[in-house]
């Protein structure tokens, strides 16, 4: 799947990129886990691994991790880099659906 398709497989999508080595990423997994779960669907939350995935990290210019891009009909809407609360990450989400 290209990038172009993942941030266009439903209207709003959440794009993490992160890394297993990163402290600040493994704390934001239990959360980013919360936040799929209430969405239910809604939206998709797409997890990227730089590790994995350097070109598509490169073409998001993505330079810091985590870095959360949502994204609204494939355009990117919001980005945040670093640790972001949970609820304030779920409401963003929310507020472009």
């Amino acid at each position: 799947m290209t990038y172009d398709e993942v941030i266009k497989q439903t209207p709003v999508v959440l794009v993490e990129f992160y890394a297993t080595w990163c402290p600040h990423c493994r704390r934001m997994m239990p959360v980013v886990e919360q936040v799929k779960e209430l969405l239910d669907g809604s939206a998709a939350v797409v997890q990227l691994d730089i590790d994995d995935n350097k070109n598509l990290a490169h073409e998001a210019e993505v330079d810091v991790i985590p870095t959360f891009i949502i994204y609204r009909g494939g355009k990117e809407q919001w980005r945040h880099s670093g640790e972001i609360d949970g609820n304030a990450l779920l409401a963003k989400i929310q507020s472009y659906q």
